[in-house]
């Protein structure tokens, strides 16, 4: 049996995998987040109420919001503040008597949908997260690829490509540098862009999903925000695609839920990418919410 958790900053979730993948289990409760501490007693209390249910034991993979260094072993880059300087794996370990595996989400929302989701006969995977944030990971023959500095697919922290002069300077981004693609392609940065275009901030700020709607229903300003916003994120694949070339790129986060991404943004990538051919499909995952928690169980692999 397979146990994943899902660390976010506000809900923790559980899911159980039999040795076929089927889920067996799921738990999902709100993230004490108070204390490093309490994140800790927090996963393994759902780990032992887990396996008490099942009546047995199971391997443990956590996908969190940050990475474990490569150099130090302790968490870093995490958005969850409380996590950043320890040893999560190993105090989890500690705590359950066991070896646990840590990774970043965005490399378990890759590995669960290569492993049997959307990209799954798929060589070279690369999975973007466009939710409140933006990120991506990378699995490569059915594992995840972190690279040597732990930062494998933290493309969301490049610059946008092909900037526009409209598009200079960009806005300041959290990471300290500024036009990170992240402040245009998330699901943040696409409400903001429609923001500042139509002025509508503060109470009268509208979220992703009703831009999203105002647009199909023939609102002027709302359409072009998504066809903005469509055509930064066909340059930041190009991106991606230059780079790494994979053989399929799937979409996660509350964008990959908008139908007319996948037909907007193939027939531009030929645009961007060297040599102006591009035939890499892109498509939405197949676990939704699921995927990220599934790909943390899967950070143990069959036998």
């Amino acid at each position: 049996m397979r146990l994943g958790i899902d660390l976010g900053g506000t809900k923790t979730e559980i899911i159980a995998l039999d040795e076929g993948g089927t889920e067996i289990y799921r738990k999902r409760v709100d993230t004490d987040s108070r204390s490093y501490e309490a994140i800790v007693s927090g996963i393994a209390g759902l780990v032992l109420e887990a396996e008490s249910a099942l009546g047995q034991a199971g391997t443990v993979g956590v996908g969190i919001p940050g990475t474990l260094s490569a150099k130090t072993g302790r968490v870093k880059n995490a958005n969850t503040i409380a996590l950043n300087g320890h040893p999560l794996d190993r105090d989890l370990g500690l705590a359950l008597r066991r070896e646990v595996r840590c990774m970043n989400d965005a490399n378990c929302l890759a590995l669960s949908e290569a492993v049997d989701g959307a990209g799954a006969g798929h060589r070279v995977v690369f999975a973007a997260i466009l939710g409140t944030g933006c990120g991506a990971g990378i699995a490569i023959d059915g594992r995840p690829w972190t690279g040597a500095n732990r930062v494998a697919g933290e493309w969301g922290h490049n610059p946008l490509p092909w900037m526009t002069p409209e598009e200079y300077p960009g806005p300041a981004c959290w990471c300290g540098k500024s036009s990170c693609i992240e402040k245009w392609i998330s699901g943040t940065g696409f409400a903001d862009d429609y923001a500042r275009a139509t002025g509508a901030a503060g109470p009268a700020r509208l979220k992703a999903e009703q831009i999203v709607a105002l647009a199909r229903d023939g609102d002027a300003a709302a359409r072009g925000a998504l066809e903005r916003y469509a055509g930064r994120l066909a340059r930041s694949l190009a991106h991606a695609i230059n780079l790494l070339d994979p053989d399929v790129i799937v979409l996660g986060g509350g964008m990959s839920n908008v139908d007319e991404l996948y037909e907007w943004i193939p027939p531009q990538l030929p645009r961007y990418v060297f040599g102006g051919e591009a035939e890499t499909p892109v498509v939405r995952n197949r676990h939704g919410d699921s995927s990220g928690v599934r790909g943390a169980a899967w950070l143990w692999p069959k036998a």
